[in-house]
């Protein structure tokens, strides 16, 4: 049981991911004008984050207990390392460098989240086949 409610989670995370790359992200962009769509990005982008952070913790410790120590083990845990690291570090970064208008820098940084972003969807995709 525990181990298809981790794939119910994996295909969760898969979920969000994707309605928030291909729907959410579009849709805030030709809605709102640049300030109110870079006041809700920064906004939900977080909550983005630690929900997909939090489902992937349960996850990797629902492997951990079922002590599914595998390559799957390995994915889901970079996974998690990579929301944490995209969060806590990267949004910060991309946040300060549109601030303080280095647009190579921001353009750079927001370049690497979307690589990670891609790089996780990618293996989540490989979890669940």
């Amino acid at each position: 049981m525990i181990e298809q409610v981790s794939i119910y989670l994996t295909s969760m995370i898969l979920g969000i991911m994707l309605f928030f790359s291909f729907v959410i992200a579009p849709v805030v962009f030709t809605t709102l004008d640049e300030e109110n769509a870079r006041k809700f990005i920064r906004r939900i982008f977080p909550f983005y984050y630690n929900v997909n952070l939090s489902i992937s913790l349960i996850v990797l410790f629902a492997f951990l207990y079922l002590r599914k120590l595998g390559l799957d083990f390995y994915l889901i845990l970079a996974i998690t390392i990579l929301f944490a690291t995209s969060n806590y570090l990267l949004m910060p970064l991309i946040n300060k460098y549109r601030d303080e208008k280095q647009d190579k820098k921001f353009k750079y940084s927001h370049f690497i989240s979307v690589v990670i972003n891609f790089a996780q969807m990618i293996c989540l995709v490989f979890l669940l086949i």
